[in-house]
């Protein structure tokens, strides 16, 4: 059996879960969740990193010791992710027992290869980062990277040989592009790395939280050699070989990209001493912002994970932090974005689709699933295929770590499902008798249903699950292998579910007009925001990349062609535009343009137009197509 896992970073305990904390573990949850449904024997490692000079410090601020501290905030993480009702197989923390003795054992490895040797050191650190600092990464006494407050250190030191590693790091992500992600994260750490590196102090003597180093309990180990070692610990290191070697090497280490470094450069460079193996991938997210703003302490604007899971449902919450951003991106948390997806994606999509074909069902098919009719219909035939092709590219999207893709395809799909309702119109089949023809789209949309709630299972479990139980499946994990076109059972009954997603009003604040002032009474002019649409109406366009297969002018109008599409569905579409002016009809052809994919056809001179291409006004009062490269392919949507 195929094997998957994956880790977060372990949390600092030294302040309350943040939107960031819960991001990472929610996107780590999703791909956990994902792996399994494909059969694969999945390990989710989160939990939280306890020791170092930051805690100690706090803990005496507070007048309590280091352990309670980090007792009551590891405590927090654990109630958030129960919250959140994630689905880690372990909450590490590196003051378990076992933790401290698998570190023990890869310092004594590292010392056995020569690497660890007794020094001084004296330089910038900083308590907040737990990392030291070059003078041309200091301005004002403070960490440029990070903003932290650095000290000077002068004290004896056990140090790791670091420079040893230089161009076997190199080599690692020379030799393979997805062992550090994303490129430009890659780019940036064989940079750093590239420049030349120097050995690492390892160890400290000024204070006592921490793991004594092997064989010389006045030193500490420095915070990361402990840290880093929770990634083998979680699967067994070298107490349980079986789970270890199933497990391990870890195919994704999801982190920030603040500790990139650490991860990339320190944590690889530890491993290839100890002879252990290296990770398969560590990937960088981005960071998120606040209606605009950077999140800081200083501002106090840090979002509460604890007030985010209470103020959205569940599901809407993870889909938006997956569906918002791709992964390594940075993002900007906007309620009124939060709202505009529930509204617009969730319940107009995928809540409607799944509301219609279920009362469709109770009202034309007694309430249960009708038989499977394998069709040679045009419509039908193109829905499964869609469906197929749709399932492979969400598991492609996943194991490229495109998570937001993987959510975008999946929503696409549901979108195809309720398009195909308005070509189908089962209601006139019902009306005209046509029972044969209706059982068998039935059958296809209610089919297509099923395929949805499996894929979206991963990102929106609560409401997936609902779908699924409403044709008696009750999966923890529905599998991807029951994925086979005609396998929802004949004559299933449907036990419809309650309201999937409630629409949303935007909050109070942000939904109220400001008050009038009283002003003189002035000309008249045009309002300030005439013109101006909701989010909620930006989202139901639809803009798709169109491949232009065809060209011809329009017989008795000079300024239309009318466009042969690919859109990469099953059947080519007809496009009317006015570029005839701009364009000659031979020069368009294998143009990747823009287009808008779901305006209501009309017919343009006679001639059925399925869609809108994007254009704009020239200085010579032209036309010109916004275009994309080869590298796009169509019906690639526009986002």
């Amino acid at each position: 059996m195929s094997t998957f896992y994956i880790t977060t970073p372990i949390y600092y305990v030294n302040g309350e879960p943040h939107i960031g904390h819960a991001y990472t573990t929610i996107v780590a949850d999703a791909m956990a969740r994902h792996y399994r449904q494909r059969g694969y024997d999945t390990f989710f490692l989160t939990g939280t990193d306890e020791h170092g000079l930051k805690v100690q410090r706090e803990a005496e601020r507070q007048g309590i010791t280091p352990k309670e501290l980090a007792d009551r905030n590891s405590d927090s993480f654990k109630r958030l992710f129960e919250k959140l009702e994630l689905t880690h197989d372990r909450f590490i923390r590196t003051t378990d027992e076992d933790h401290k003795h698998v570190v023990e054992h890869i310092v004594q490895r590292m010392k056995d290869a020569g690497d660890i040797y007794l020094d001084s050191y004296s330089g910038w650190y900083a308590a907040s980062d737990e990392a030291f600092y070059d003078e041309d990464e200091i301005e004002d006494g403070k960490a440029i990277s990070s903003g932290s407050d650095v000290e000077w250190v002068e004290e004896a030191s056990y140090f790791f040989r670091l420079s040893k590693y230089e161009k076997p790091l190199l080599n690692w992500y020379k030799e393979n592009h997805h062992h550090v992600q994303t490129d430009a994260r890659r780019n940036e750490v064989a940079s750093f790395v590239d420049g030349g590196l120097r050995d690492l102090s390892i160890s400290r003597t000024t204070f006592e939280w921490g793991i004594p180093f092997p064989a010389d309990p006045e030193h500490v180990l420095y915070v990361w050699v402990d840290a880093l070692t929770n990634y083998i610990t979680g699967v067994g290191a070298f107490t349980n070989d079986e789970m270890f070697n199933k497990f391990w090497p870890a195919d994704c280490h999801l982190i920030g990209k603040d500790i990139l470094r650490f991860h990339a450069v320190y944590w690889p460079a530890f491993l290839m001493s100890a002879e252990l193996p290296l990770p398969k991938q560590v990937f960088a997210h981005g960071w998120w912002m606040n209606e605009g703003q950077k999140m800081s302490k200083s501002l106090g604007n840090f979002l509460d994970a604890f007030e985010l899971a209470d103020e959205y449902p569940l599901d809407l919450l993870r889909y938006h932090l997956i569906r918002e951003i791709p992964l390594g991106s940075d993002g900007n948390f906007v309620k009124a974005r939060v709202v505009g997806r529930n509204n617009s994606e969730l319940a107009d999509n995928l809540g409607n689709l799944v509301n219609r074909s279920m009362a469709m069902t109770n009202k034309f098919c007694d309430g249960k699933v009708p038989a499977y009719i394998g069709t040679t219909a045009e419509v039908d035939v193109a829905l499964k295929a869609n469906a197929e092709n749709v399932r492979k590219e969400v598991e492609e999207a996943l194991d490229r770590r495109e998570t937001h893709r993987a959510l975008e395809l999946i929503m696409g799909f549901s979108a195809d499902l309720n398009q195909y309702v308005a070509m189908t119109t089962p209601w006139k089949l019902n009306k005209e008798g046509e029972t044969q023809r209706l059982n068998a789209v039935m059958y296809h949309l209610l089919e297509g249903v099923r395929w949805v709630a499996v894929m979206a299972h991963a990102f929106i479990p609560r409401a997936a699950a609902a779908i699924l139980k409403a044709f008696g499946i009750e999966d923890e994990y529905p599998q991807y292998d029951t994925l086979e076109w005609g396998g929802l059972a004949n004559q299933t009954p449907i036990n419809a579910p309650e309201v999937l997603f409630t629409k949303l009003e935007l909050p109070e604040e942000e939904a109220k007009p400001e008050p009038k002032k009283e002003s003189k009474p002035k000309q008249e002019s045009k309002p300030k925001n005439e013109g101006i649409i909701e989010f909620d109406d930006f989202l139901k366009v639809e803009l798709k990349v169109a491949h232009i297969k065809a060209a011809e002018r329009v017989e008795g109008a000079d300024k239309l062609l009318k466009l042969t599409i690919d859109a990469g569905e099953d059947e080519t579409r007809t496009v009317v535009a006015g570029i005839a002016k701009s364009y000659e009809p031979e020069a368009l052809v294998d143009k990747r343009v823009a287009m808008v994919a779901n305006l209501k056809p009309r017919k343009v001179f006679g001639v059925l137009s399925q869609g809108m291409l994007l254009a704009v006004d020239t200085a010579d009062g032209g036309l010109e197509l916004a275009e994309y490269s080869a590298n796009v392919a169509p019906g690639t949507r526009i986002s």
